[in-house]
């Protein structure tokens, strides 16, 4: 049986999504402000666009986990509040999820330590995913000095 404390930390390991969410979305927005350069008559780059184009595909991908683990953390702060009557919420949330089309409707039933660890596997798909986007970004930044003296 999940206890209150366990609930809780989940939700709160689950809530640092929202700060990775927010640099993932700065990195966007400066791709596509660089991707978006041309239309006030700076030289379009087919490379700089090349980049900046994967560097939003990256950070769609982020957005995407970004909003699961965003659900998730709330879920887990709202059981965490009430884990007087976990089993009857438990029961809730599975056939809200099933009607909602979020979860298939025979999934069998989950321990929390199981559904933990689910959260966290998301939170750690969000993470990868912001680790990729920063990845290219860094190279982007240390290798576009040497295109540009190759090219």
């Amino acid at each position: 049986m999940a206890t209150e404390m366990r609930l809780f930390t989940v939700a709160c390991l689950l809530r640092r999504g929202r700060a990775l969410d927010q640099l993932s979305s700065a990195l966007s927005l400066l791709a596509l402000l660089i991707g978006l350069a041309p239309l006030l008559g700076i030289k379009a780059q087919p490379l700089t666009a090349l980049f900046c184009a994967l560097l939003l595909i990256l950070g769609l991908g982020q957005k995407y986990w970004a909003l699961r683990v965003a659900l998730d953390a709330e879920l887990f702060q709202q059981l965490a509040s009430r884990t007087d009557q976990l089993a009857a919420h438990t029961v809730d949330l599975d056939q809200t999820l099933a009607q909602l089309k979020l979860q298939p409707a025979n999934t069998p039933a989950r321990s929390w330590e199981e559904r933990s660890l689910g959260a966290l596997r998301l939170l750690r798909q969000q993470v990868l995913w912001l680790l990729a986007q920063l990845l290219l970004a860094v190279l982007i930044v240390l290798g576009l000095p040497w295109l540009a003296i190759t090219g």
